[in-house]
């Protein structure tokens, strides 16, 4: 391997090492790792990285006939890197294993088995890569889901995670017209999805602010909450702000709360961009107190397995174990957020997960330590959502939802009303 190409290959394959040993998510990392690279190569080593990772326990079964025991750490990822470039993403061989072999030459730990990297690589066959299993999620994740939702639906659920995400707007105006002018279409619940994109920030209408990125599951909670026109709105744990430009869009006086500095920073950008306004605050929302509000979102920090699909780092990178904590976040916020609402106000509680644990858990214990709240399920009833998929506690949504258009992020919602 030579020239660029260098570049990209090793920053991805030490964002592999990042997750995969370090147990660090790629949002931690990334930024760091690939500030010296030109955008084009920034761009290939976190398409490299993402797919690698997405197709990690395909790789594996493709490497294991061939590997007498598991190789180190930093030799294993070399390989899973030039698998997933020779069989998921159609490279030429030749080219993928000396660039392997090269990465493995450059460290001296593992120069040594530069020799094995070759001869492993040289045995993969892309021919009978359709045929493997598609990838399963780690055990510590798909027991519980398998629990929850039985080994069909967990299924259906990783066929979605391995199929890469489209891009999903959020617009302000007329979604049929930036669909076309941007080559996509509309999803039943009026978000524009794009599956073939480029550079976000190039497509017509980004610098006007016409539109803002969000997946169109997660545009949902702002639609349940519905706040009237001038209504004072709190958007719990706002950033990075696709519900708040939403609930600024439909009129609402919204101020926008957020315990990250940095993360609000980003916020503030895509209103000015988006020409709208909207009251920051960077503050804990336990500790934050204001006159009750007419209405309030809450998207409570959670474990986001919902959004696998895009994020293909989390089930490597996590193992559950901070899980009870966020569980018990999750209850002190939904506490805090009817505190600070006004009698007949709404809450709409909704995180990007798939574990009940954050879902209807939370709003079934909600309703037993506050036996004057209600539920209102008409409020998800919404233009687009299949009826199916609203319970007793809310809406269910699952990455397999929508599987012929492309999916959806996993997500709950919830809407409830203090008496």
């Amino acid at each position: 391997m030579a020239g660029d190409a260098t570049l990209p290959r090793k920053a991805a394959l030490d964002l592999m090492g990042e997750v995969t040993e370090g147990k660090r998510l790629l949002s931690e990392v990334a930024p760091k790792r690939l500030a010296r690279l030109t955008p084009p190569d920034r761009a290939r080593a976190q398409r490299l990285v993402t797919t690698a990772l997405r197709v990690m326990d395909r790789s594996d079964r493709a490497l294991g006939p061939h590997l007498r025991k598991r190789p180190p750490p930093r030799i294993l990822n070399i390989l899973r890197l030039a698998v997933a470039e020779i069989c998921e993403l159609g490279e030429a061989s030749h080219g993928v294993v000396n660039s392997a072999v090269t990465l493995a030459r450059a460290d001296k730990k593992t120069a040594g088995m530069a020799g094995l990297v070759n001869a492993v690589l040289r045995q993969v066959d892309p021919e009978g890569w359709p045929a493997l299993p598609i990838p399963r999620l780690p055990k510590w994740l798909r027991k519980p889901l398998t629990d929850d939702f039985g080994k069909v639906a967990v299924a259906a659920m990783e066929t979605a995670h391995y199929h890469a995400a489209p891009l999903d707007l959020s617009v302000k105006h007329d979604a049929g017209a930036v669909a076309q002018a941007l080559g996509g279409s509309v999803t039943p619940t009026g978000s524009v999805r794009l599956a073939d994109y480029g550079q976000v920030s190039t497509l017509p209408g980004f610098e006007a602010g016409e539109w803002w990125v969000q997946d169109a599951a997660a545009a949902l909670p702002a639609m349940a909450l519905a706040p009237a026109h001038g209504a004072r709105v709190l958007d719990l744990c706002a950033a990075p702000g696709g519900k708040t430009l939403q609930l600024a869009a439909m009129g609402a006086d919204v101020t926008a709360l957020d315990i990250s500095r940095t993360r609000m920073e980003r916020v503030e950008e895509n209103l000015a961009r988006c020409g709208m306004s909207a009251d920051l605050v960077v503050a804990d929302a336990l500790e934050y107190d204001a006159p009750p509000f007419d209405a309030i979102l809450l998207d409570a920090p959670c474990s986001a397995t919902g959004t696998i699909r895009r994020h293909p780092d989390l089930p490597q990178a996590k193992d559950g174990s901070d899980f009870p904590g966020l569980f018990e976040l999750q209850a002190h916020l939904i506490d805090r957020a009817l505190g600070l609402l006004k009698p007949g106000g709404r809450l709409v509680y909704c995180t990007c997960s798939l574990l009940i644990d954050e879902g209807e858990e939370q709003v079934r214990d909600a309703l037993g330590r506050h036996p004057a709240l209600a539920l209102d399920l008409s409020a998800l009833a919404l233009p687009g959502v299949d009826p199916g998929w609203i319970g007793p506690e809310g809406l269910r949504l699952r990455p397999d939802y929508w599987a012929e258009i492309g999916g959806m992020d996993g997500f709950f919602i919830a809407a409830m009303v203090k008496a």
